[in-house]
């Protein structure tokens, strides 16, 4: 596991080797802004890292994390909105064309909603998370039900999967990423990252279904 004084000698290469390869990028993204054309909103798990699954470049991919990757709905009322603001910014200001949910197998907030870590009576000592962890509840409901999946980590992929496509519909209650989506200008993506296979997964809205992007499989597991 890296500490500090990893980081800083990682930070060192970046200095001696990385930069200098790619000056010429990060003087144009100084000179000419960014343009980003995908937004991804992915889990802050330290496991899934974007940029390293997508093979993307500085001043490709506009991104937010969060815990559980969940896209909260339309509410222009409350204090702060970290998700809610970035999501507005790249719409509206970068004008981006793509908004991917991206979320990924052993989540651990998702696990810790399921064993019901982030309860109502937890007290205070989640009185963030737990408030934000509720937003699993639409997602979690559906899942309930006699067809609803008995083992623990089939059960736990499955609620996954369910935000991404909650999450997806939470994206629709916001006004001008609506106004976007039916004027053909923003397309929203849902994708699920198997870590230990890395084997990334996009949801299908006709079969309802999550397939392999390179085709190598056609479901989960």
């Amino acid at each position: 596991m890296k500490h500090i004084r990893d980081l800083m000698d990682g930070y060192k290469s970046f200095r001696t080797r990385t930069f200098p390869a790619n000056r010429t990028l990060y003087q144009d993204l100084v000179k000419h802004g960014q343009s980003p054309r995908v937004m991804i909103i992915s889990c802050c798990d330290s496991r899934v890292e974007p940029t390293v699954i997508l093979n993307s470049r500085p001043g490709e991919l506009f991104m937010v994390r969060n815990v559980a990757n969940l896209v909260p709905p339309y509410e222009p009322h409350g204090d702060y909105h970290g998700t809610s603001a970035a999501l507005e910014f790249a719409v509206t200001g970068l004008k981006v064309e793509h908004v991917i949910v991206l979320g990924h197998a052993y989540c651990g907030g998702v696990k810790a909603f399921l064993d019901g870590l982030y309860g109502q009576d937890q007290g205070s000592e989640y009185r963030f998370i737990t408030r934000w962890m509720s937003l699993l509840r639409p997602a979690m409901t559906k899942l309930q039900g006699a067809d609803a999946p008995r083992d623990p980590a089939a059960r736990q992929r499955a609620l996954e999967q369910a935000s991404i496509v909650h999450s997806l519909a939470n994206l629709e209650t916001f006004p001008f990423v609506r106004a976007q989506v039916e004027a053909g200008k923003l397309n929203l993506h849902g994708a699920w990252f198997d870590i230990e296979r890395g084997l990334l997964l996009e949801y299908d809205s006709e079969s309802r279904g999550y397939v392999a992007l390179t085709g190598e499989e056609s479901d989960v597991r």
